[in-house]
């Protein structure tokens, strides 16, 4: 860690700050680019950017949660546990709870979610990915827990979810709705496949709004994180995407305004850990 760190540039935080605001401006501009597709700041064909993040996540899917872990420092096993206790999934009873989650392959948020329903042995959950690798990871974590019979893994796209509408009572998207190429048709597909009454929640990297802990976070995320990925991965390329996307989600209010358009109500977010994320909720009447 040393080593590593003695090899970093001299580091000015305003100046990183203003890079990262100026770059793209990527925190007030819609996520769908009119003019081209985005990988991470790179622009890609529209046709071929679901490939390379596919190609990501096959990189990544035997270490994401150590992924998970640089990326938020650790944070992330906080803010599901906050993400599960806001669903509120039954804890007892017998009537039918059918939870979506979607690009959650490993199946982190989907096992929460059965062990918060404790005795509610009706809650079950369908994890949608369209990466086999990561469904394979969660297909193991699932058979270790002895779940297999409250979870099941379905291959497919966010776009365009293999489901009949009005199916499901909650779906969730933990760090994944920013790897849709189209982020509107992700939510369009949200809103289609959940009863009325159903719950949307996502939890996704936001804006910092902290004073200082912006300056930070800027400097963890363009000048730490993809060293780490290179010392620890051995590949700093999928780790500078991932901050990249980051970058390029859009801000907690106009991510909400897209959650809105796609038809919920009531429609709020909670910033965690000042802004480094947030948990967007809504729900369909």
């Amino acid at each position: 860690m040393c080593a590593m760190d003695n090899n970093l540039p001299n580091f000015d935080p305003k100046r990183t700050v203003a890079r990262l605001q100026t770059e793209t401006s990527l925190h007030e501009r819609a996520p769908s680019d009119p003019y081209g597709a985005y990988f991470g700041s790179r622009r890609v064909d529209e046709a071929d950017r679901q490939t390379h993040v596919n190609g990501v996540f096959s990189a990544v899917a035997e270490r994401y949660d150590l992924m998970n872990d640089l990326l938020s420092g650790g944070l992330h096993r906080l803010w599901k546990a906050d993400m599960i206790t806001w669903l509120n999934p039954p804890r007892t009873g017998s009537t039918d709870y059918r939870h979506l989650d979607v690009a959650g392959g490993t199946g982190d948020i989907a096992l929460r979610v059965a062990r918060a329903a404790r005795e509610a042995h009706t809650v079950t959950s369908t994890i949608c990915d369209i990466s086999p690798e990561m469904l394979t990871v969660g297909q193991r974590r699932i058979a270790a827990a002895g779940l297999s019979s409250r979870i099941v893994c379905v291959e497919g796209n966010a776009e365009h979810l293999p489901f009949a509408a009005a199916t499901f009572d909650a779906y969730t998207i933990a760090f994944g709705i920013r790897n849709v190429t189209h982020i509107d048709r992700a939510l369009a597909e949200a809103y289609r496949v959940l009863k009325p009454g159903g719950r949307f929640l996502c939890l996704e990297f936001s804006k910092v709004e902290t004073p200082i802990l912006d300056q930070l976070y800027a400097f963890h995320s363009a000048q730490v994180i993809p060293r780490l990925g290179q010392l620890v991965a051995g590949s700093a390329d999928p780790y500078q995407y991932l901050v990249e996307s980051i970058e390029r989600f859009p801000n907690q209010e106009p991510f909400a305004e897209m959650v809105r358009a796609a038809g919920f109500d009531r429609v709020t977010y909670r910033n965690l850990t000042g802004g480094v994320a947030a948990m967007h909720s809504g729900w369909k009447i």
